[in-house]
């Protein structure tokens, strides 16, 4: 007799974004002659490169002619792509063979999947607030039975990030056995220094843990004196699997491409070195044949230098939304975090309104779509997250509806 997975039950509710959009909707059909301005989900919304356009338009070209047609590629990714990752990663310091890159359709997969290698009986931790697809991820694999108190799922570790921590959690005091980290951070725009990271890989070398780094984001940083990946740190290639993604850094959301690393060092505590390189290698040769041969060709280009120059002029205009927003907000006397070094500013939600209060105050007052920061977990409530990823005009003017209309 055939049986539905029960993991799924344990779910808390909806996934956050498909949620934002439903009430969205919603709001829209209730009041058809408003204006929206959208603020929320971290989409990206400039064109892609030229370079990147070029490199995917002969990739299809290609794919036309019978003499140059290609079919199913390597699993693990194309090697000019594999030897571009190792590239950008030597230019960071850190040794990345391309035995240890996988080219994935992104890193949402990727950070769902990778737990699929690990034993169930793992003890999970997390950041708090965190990116849902690390939470949800493990509750469907069984790790966790079910919601407990403060809104927190049993089984797992909760790492509260808060302001007076400047939303970098302190290592674990207790056992974890396996432990996601994303910085610059998702929601909180929060970027770990070397010596705070370093804290991590020391504690997690010395217990037999795994860090599950998600790097997504690490395009984003400006200041020159924070690390751009976990490799940069000491002994980290001994603990560490890193996240990567073409989505934000390229404008790659609907082209979809990512990459992990899965070091041969990497062992866990009944691991030898190599091992958990070939468990992922099976998992992905078993499961999935390989990110588009189009997608690859365009992250190649990205990746080159024309492209990375192309790239960065979108990051750099991303990141003039974030000083805009940041500043307008914090003008209106709210406090903001983050959208230095990442797309994403944190607010502090006013008058103590909760989450999903200061959401239904800000689109029905200004027309404004932003995240409401429970969705990330429950040391999220109380914030709220705002989007850089948006055309100027559509910000300047969510902004002046805020001061024009959100009654504070």
């Amino acid at each position: 007799m055939s049986q539905i997975n029960p993991f799924y039950s344990r779910l808390v509710s909806g996934y956050l974004f498909p949620e934002i959009g439903r009430r969205t909707r919603e709001f829209i059909s209730n009041n058809p002659d408003r204006t929206i301005f959208r603020m929320g989900i971290g989409d990206t919304t400039r064109p892609l490169a030229p370079s990147v356009v070029t490199a995917m338009t002969a990739a299809v070209q290609e794919l036309g002619v019978l003499k140059t047609y290609s079919g199913y590629g390597d699993s693990e990714g194309t090697n000019p792509l594999r030897v571009a990752i190792s590239n950008y990663y030597q230019e960071l310091g850190c040794e990345i063979t391309t035995n240890e890159i996988f080219v994935s359709d992104g890193a949402k997969s990727d950070s769902a999947n990778i737990q699929s290698i690990f034993a169930t009986d793992n003890i999970i931790g997390f950041q708090d607030p965190a990116y849902p697809v690390y939470v949800d991820s493990n509750v469907i694999a069984g790790r966790s039975q079910g919601l407990g108190e403060n809104a927190q799922y049993k089984d797992f570790v909760y790492l509260e990030c808060n302001a007076e921590n400047g939303f970098i959690p302190q290592v674990p005091t207790q056992k974890v056995d396996i432990l996601y980290l994303c910085f610059p951070n998702n929601p909180t725009g929060a970027v770990a220094t070397r010596a705070q990271l370093q804290a991590f890989v020391d504690w997690a070398n010395a217990n037999q843990s795994i860090i599950i780094y998600d790097a997504a984001y690490s395009w984003f940083i400006t200041d020159p004196e924070l690390p751009r990946s976990i490799y940069e740190i000491e002994g980290a290639k001994k603990c560490a699997i890193e996240i990567q993604s073409f989505s934000k850094f390229a404008g790659f959301t609907g082209v979809r491409l990512g990459w992990s690393v899965v070091p041969q060092d990497l062992v866990c505590s009944d691991s030898q070195a190599g091992e958990l390189n070939k468990i992922w290698t099976r998992r992905q040769n078993t499961m999935f044949n390989g990110a588009s041969n189009i997608a690859q060709a365009g992250g190649v280009a990205a990746l080159s230098e024309i492209g990375r120059r192309e790239c960065q002029e979108t990051i750099d205009y991303y990141m003039q939304n974030a000083k805009l927003i940041k500043t307008s907000l914090e003008a209106l006397g709210l406090d903001c975090f983050g959208g230095d070094n990442a797309p994403y500013i944190w607010v502090k939600t006013p008058n103590g309104l909760k989450s999903w209060e200061f959401f239904d105050k800000l689109i029905q007052e200004a027309g404004v779509v932003g995240t409401p920061g429970s969705g990330f977990g429950p040391s999220g409530e109380g914030y709220f997250r705002f989007s850089a990823f948006a055309n100027r005009e559509s910000v300047e003017l969510a902004l002046e509806s805020i001061r024009g209309n959100l009654k504070i």
